[in-house]
């Protein structure tokens, strides 16, 4: 086949790029290696920030989303069983928040694309991109028990962490910036309404936990764990009681318990790979940047490398300025690395540290209190949650 894009991952970024792409006449393909029903299926992501919202709107791909979305006003805060609520349009001008599962995303996107989109073939593995410094990179990929090759003007690595996109850049072009967590979380869905209107997000000496859900009748919850827990050892009745304490506060106030369907355990890690770009292939959402899940972004990062390299690549296509495209890498490297931070600063002020002491506790303490205190503080954090404006 010959193309103009080829996106390389059915997940939500490459599926996204593809809406943007079509809508703008520019055609492409998109290959993925996992089968349709696994692609729907798997659990990831449901909070979405302003800019993400806009950006599935423009697409065209929010219909459920606008109508089964649950917007959200702020965040609440537990820490020394207080509750604290930060007010995000209070303190960024009138921005808010979206609860919308990924699986719920990607099955919006596939059924567009399917219905008159560009192609998009599933189980179709990727299995190396060649000639990325030409003007006509070619993806050699194995469909339907057969290895074919897809030519086109560029590529886009959509394929997330463990795809072959990064492993695209020689040996000396490119750096990687890793950190480790030492500690993991033990997630569960539940068949049971939300204890709470907004995301709760709890300290205490017993360690970390977050109240989320997917929908009015579902719940996401986690908690801090140390790495290498099997969720085999966590009996429903022990994660229950063990949430119940962390969200504990002096007011009156239950955590709801209902059927737990999904459990799973999660590494914590941040990771940057610098830069993004190589010849004609373009990294986009994790197959350049991992953040710890304390502040919601990966989803988000994701979206927002799109949103740039969308534009990039329609305005090389319609007036043969690659501008843009030039300096992908750069304008979204700086996002990236403020979106790592307020990950990094979240992960490190909520957990409890396993080898903190007493000093590192009353300095979390503080942290919070400042934000719970301070006008400037509390804005600063909405602003980085509610998402970072899009600068090109």
């Amino acid at each position: 086949m010959r193309t103009t894009v080829g996106i390389i991952g059915g997940g939500p970024a490459g599926l996204l790029l593809a809406r943007l792409l079509h809508r703008a006449d520019i055609d492409c393909v998109v290959l993925e290696a996992r089968a349709r029903e696994y692609v729907e299926q798997r659990q990831r992501a449901g909070m979405l920030e302003q800019g993400t919202v806009d950006a599935l709107r423009e697409a065209g791909a929010a219909d459920r989303l606008t109508a089964e979305g649950l917007v959200h006003q702020g965040i609440e805060l537990r820490f020394a069983r207080e509750r604290h609520h930060i007010d995000f349009p209070a303190l960024t001008g009138g921005r808010t928040v979206t609860i919308y599962a990924q699986t719920e995303i990607v099955k919006d996107l596939v059924a567009l694309q399917l219905d008159g989109g560009p192609p998009l073939l599933f189980e179709a593995e990727a299995l190396a991109v060649e000639k990325a410094e030409s003007e006509a990179p070619v993806v050699r990929y194995l469909h339907e028990g057969r290895e074919q090759t897809l030519t086109c003007d560029w590529v886009a690595g959509c394929d997330g962490f463990h795809g072959i996109s990064r492993g695209v850049f020689p040996e000396g072009s490119a750096r990687a910036y890793a950190r480790e967590y030492p500690y993991s979380w033990l997630g569960i869905m539940a068949e049971v309404a939300p204890s709470c209107d907004e995301l709760i997000y709890a300290r205490g000496e017993r360690g970390f936990a977050l109240h989320s859900m997917r929908s009015p009748t579902v719940s996401r919850l986690y908690l801090q764990v140390p790495n290498g827990t099997d969720a085999g050892d966590w009996p429903d009745d022990r994660v229950w009681d063990e949430l119940a304490a962390r969200f504990a506060i002096d007011a009156d106030w239950t955590l709801a318990r209902g059927p737990v369907t999904a459990k799973s355990v999660t590494a914590m890690r941040s990771y940057v790979h610098e830069p993004m770009r190589h010849g004609r292939l373009l990294l986009a959402g994790d197959a350049a940047h991992i953040v710890p899940p304390t502040g919601a972004k990966g989803l988000n990062l994701a979206v927002a490398d799109v949103r740039v390299l969308a534009r990039a690549l329609i305005a090389a296509q319609r007036t043969g300025d690659t501008q843009l495209l030039d300096r992908y890498s750069e304008l979204c490297l700086q996002r990236v690395w403020q979106v790592t931070r307020f990950s990094d600063d979240m992960t490190k002020m909520l957990h409890a540290q396993p080898d903190g002491d007493a000093f590192d506790h009353r300095m979390q303490l503080a942290r919070l209190r400042r934000i719970t205190a301070s006008r400037h503080a509390a804005a600063e954090l909405a602003v980085n949650y509610s998402g970072l404006p899009l600068s090109l």
